[in-house]
């Protein structure tokens, strides 16, 4: 097609998708659907229609030069701002180094050896405190070991002391119980000696004391014969009465 053709063509498509457009700002669209969902368009009228709108499409054409190569980017370098100077050192202007050196060498060897003795006397101090600090440890320790050792043995002789008080006071306890036994013993035995003879009188003629044989006499054989008599007198009683 000529170019004014394919002019109309484009300045249609422009109408239609305008028109479209300001349709689909009018109409209020429907959202988006939910994931895992797509949106399908059917026709919700009563009757079906047949859609028979067609897509205008239009082929087109257009001629571009080719690309140019593009030149590689200068090195970007400054602008150069002040003014340059120089300054010119004739011989013998500059100090000499070995002569201006051997003071500052002198300053650091000594302050060195110095810093050096320092901590070398220090280190022997501190030995020595060491040395001071384990000799004295030990002698405490000594003394320490001794203090328990005679606070031990002060122990042991207290407990000794107070085991033979306790053994004393017991000694001196049983004593005083064995003589009261021994006169509580006599005071009985004195105060007995006429008291047995005469308990026993009075047992005996109270008949706590009796012949057993008598006693089973009285006791056992005497109701016995009384019964039997007693049994047969009935008998001959009755034999009388029925003789009778």
């Amino acid at each position: 097609p000529s170019v004014p053709e394919v002019k109309k063509q484009k300045n249609a498509q422009k109408k239609v998708s305008a028109t479209k457009l300001s349709e689909e700002e009018i109409q209020p669209g429907t959202p988006e659907p939910v994931e895992g969902r797509v949106h399908v368009y059917v026709q919700t009228e009563l009757y079906l229609e047949e859609i028979s709108d067609l897509i205008i499409e239009v082929d087109g054409e257009c001629q571009t030069d080719e690309f140019l190569d593009r030149p590689t980017t200068p090195l970007f370098i400054p602008a150069k701002t002040g003014k340059d100077v120089a300054t010119q050192i004739e011989e013998g202007e500059l100090f000499d180094f070995d002569i201006e050196v051997k003071p500052i060498l002198e300053v650091l060897i000594g302050k060195t050896v110095e810093q050096a003795l320092l901590e070398v006397m220090e280190e022997e101090e501190l030995a020595q405190l060491l040395a001071h600090q384990r000799a004295f440890k030990e002698l405490r320790d000594a003394e320490f070991a001794e203090l328990q050792r005679l606070e031990e043995q002060d122990r042991r002789i207290r407990e000794e002391k107070e085991r033979r008080r306790l053994e004393h006071q017991e000694k001196l306890q049983k004593q005083k119980e064995t003589a009261e036994k021994i006169a509580a013993r006599a005071f009985a035995q004195r105060y007995l000696a006429d008291l047995i003879p005469s308990v026993f009188n009075n047992l005996h003629e109270s008949g706590f004391f009796y012949d057993p044989i008598e006693r089973a006499i009285e006791t056992e054989f005497f109701p016995w014969l009384m019964s039997e008599v007693e049994e047969t007198l009935q008998k001959k009683v009755l034999g009388r009465i029925m003789l009778d």
